[in-house]
């Protein structure tokens, strides 16, 4: 079984920071892309960052010069620090992989449980 487990939520006043990690873990024959999404109240998920097994990075337009997406492959970790927190970033984060299993061809999409970020004053 694979299991992404997040943490780091929080809540945090308007210009503060905040940092959510997930770790993969379970029976893993490589991780490809990991990614943050997030979804608000009433609205849909949506995507904030992804970055792949090579390190190449893509952030929502909302979030670019704020957050930055990074990763240990030896730990098969995925980090998100948030920078700049601003109110319409309230929402819960959900980390989300691209994981081989058996073999680089039988690739999966796994979802987090979700971690709260509110930002508030």
């Amino acid at each position: 079984q694979v299991q992404l487990v997040e943490s780091g939520g929080g809540l945090v006043q308007p210009g503060g920071s905040l940092r959510l990690s997930c770790e993969a873990s379970g029976i893993i024959f490589r991780v490809n892309t990991m990614g943050w999404y997030r979804q608000a109240p009433g609205k849909q998920r949506e995507l904030v960052a992804t970055i792949t097994g090579a390190g190449s990075t893509n952030y929502a337009d909302s979030v670019k010069g704020r957050f930055t997406i990074s990763r240990d492959y030896a730990k098969r970790t995925v980090t998100l620090q948030m920078d700049s927190l601003q109110p319409e970033d309230t929402a819960v984060y959900y980390c989300n992989a691209d994981i081989a299993r058996g073999g680089i061809q039988y690739v999966y999409n796994y979802w987090g449980q979700g971690t709260q970020v509110t930002v508030s004053s």
